[in-house]
């Protein structure tokens, strides 16, 4: 495909040119669609309603799957110094702690999947990290800056826009990508249906608070209170905890006063400052599609999720991811649009299978979804999730083992050398404007293609003395996607040309 041009669309005595991609919302997936983008140099405008970026602490769990990202991005030491794995948990009752467990899965680092539990952060902090990574890419927010209207035609999208002093702009783009949350404008106007439920009517109160005297060893909880349970977890890269408490009756008052107050009710303790607070229910929502034309929905726009598993924050990072590198390979390298289709045939059943996990979490969790006594499983790592039925997965090998990776699965991580023997990993190899080719095997090497190098294709010829490599994949040809899933697993070289010249226009 060919994209149009893009021309200037003046709006009074304001001409605004146009970027190729026009990101609304800078969430987590905004962010990250944006840093994808900019590593690929493809031209954005990322754009926020809000007056900075956000305060509190909310989605702090960050999956092993999302660091493997996070590393492709170069900021996955960021995350690693500032973030810590998970507290026992501990129940409290009269004053005294009287239990402790663990409620997650914890596997040790392999050389196949480098982490082995999440991370917890406080989700401001994540995405201050990702705006760093954004400077450093030269890119920027636009904060203040809300969408009030669209047009699409089959060469663009007209966006209309307001600054928060009231400016009004029109702004041409090739594509648009709503990442602007629950209550997405984008959405709204583009009049797509988002179906859902509410996953537990009790209504619940989400506070980041400084108390007094609370060892921050645990994830404390305070399970018997009459008027609903409550929890404090503390956050990495603060003093602060965040707490979450159920309310049996009434409604939740987010004002400082009351959450010290309700603190001090239900815990005996003492909080001081109130960093922020809100109010939420429990609820789980997906549209009914994710791409309209030019227009796609990413992240929280189109899907929602109930708190419980940290799955909401890390699936939208990933949409965002899987997003980011196909508009760069239609915007730089002419591939075709259908690739683009692909984004909500794999995103689109993963998300609605996400949504299942969170809700059977929350509801395994008893009333309020805080009880909090089971111990979330590894399906909660997101390392499992593949694109096995998706078009742009082959498998093309005769008799694959079956537990070895087949197309569509996540490509493992493997320690290996490069072939004058530099140690290296094999993620470091893999980016977001390329596709990796390696061999595994001496039949697959001497079938590997040199003719396909070059900027789309990246081959890598590696040495596998400690066998990772080939433990973690069996022999062939293994083309890995710029987003870290195995595209193609063949035997020659042909099936290599075929998949690039048929998936990728190469």
């Amino acid at each position: 495909m060919s994209v149009t041009p893009i021309a200037s669309v003046a709006s009074g005595s304001e001409t605004v040119e146009g970027p190729e991609v026009l990101i609304v919302g800078a969430g987590p997936s905004g962010l990250v669609l944006a840093c994808v983008l900019a590593e690929q140099g493809v031209p954005f405008r990322l754009i926020d309603a809000g007056e900075g970026g956000f305060a509190g602490s909310r989605g702090k769990g960050i999956q092993p799957r999302t660091l493997e990202l996070f590393g492709v991005l170069g900021i996955v030491d960021r995350f690693l110094a500032d973030g810590g794995p998970a507290p026992m948990m501990s129940s409290w009752r009269d004053g005294k702690m009287v239990a402790e467990w663990d409620m997650f899965t914890r596997n040790e680092p392999t050389p196949d999947a480098p982490y082995g539990q999440p991370l917890l952060l406080p989700q401001w902090r994540t995405q201050e990290i990702l705006r760093e990574r954004l400077g450093e890419l030269g890119g920027t927010v636009e904060f203040g800056t809300r969408l009030t209207g669209l047009a699409q035609d089959a060469a663009g999208v007209t966006a209309h826009l307001e600054t928060a002093g009231g400016a009004t702009s029109a702004v041409r783009a090739s594509w648009l990508v709503g990442t602007d949350g629950g209550r997405s404008t984008v959405r709204h106007l583009l009049g797509t249906p988002f179906t859902g439920e509410t996953v537990d009517p009790t209504p619940m109160l989400v506070a980041d608070v400084h108390v007094e005297g609370l060892p921050r060893t645990h994830w404390h909880t305070w399970q018997d209170h009459p008027a609903g349970m409550l929890v404090l977890c503390p956050l990495h890269a603060t003093d602060a905890f965040q707490l979450i408490a159920a309310f049996q009756d009434g409604e939740p008052d987010p004002s400082p006063e009351a959450v010290r107050a309700l603190v001090a009710e239900r815990t005996g303790l003492t909080a001081r400052e109130v960093d922020w607070a809100s109010v939420f229910r429990a609820r789980a929502a997906m549209a009914e599609r994710f791409r309209d034309g030019r227009v796609f929905l990413a992240g929280d726009a189109a899907h929602v999720h109930s708190p419980a598993g940290a799955q909401g924050l890390n699936t939208s990072v990933q949409d965002a991811y899987n997003l980011g590198w196909k508009l760069g390979h239609v915007l730089r390298h002419g591939a075709p649009d259908a690739l683009l289709d692909s984004y909500e045939a794999e995103r689109l059943p993963v998300a609605a299978g996400v949504l299942g996990l969170s809700t059977r979490i929350h509801r395994s969790n008893g009333r309020e979804g805080l009880k909090l006594s089971g111990q979330r499983g590894k399906e909660a790592h997101q390392l499992d999730l593949h694109y096995r039925q998706s078009p742009l997965s082959r498998e093309a090998r005769t008799a694959p083992a079956e537990d070895a990776p087949h197309a569509g699965d996540r490509a493992p991580d493997a320690p290996c050398a490069t072939e004058t023997g530099e140690p290296v990993r094999l993620f470091d190899l893999f980016g977001t404007g390329h596709f990796t080719l390696f061999a595994v095997g001496r039949a697959a090497e001497d079938e590997l293609p040199a003719d396909v190098a070059g900027p789309l294709v990246r081959i890598a010829r590696l040495t596998d003395a400690d066998g990772h490599l080939a433990r973690a994949y069996g022999p062939g040809l293994f083309l890995i996607r710029p987003d870290g899933y195995v595209g193609l697993a063949a035997e020659d070289a042909a099936e290599v040309r075929k998949y690039l010249a048929e998936v990728v226009g190469a």
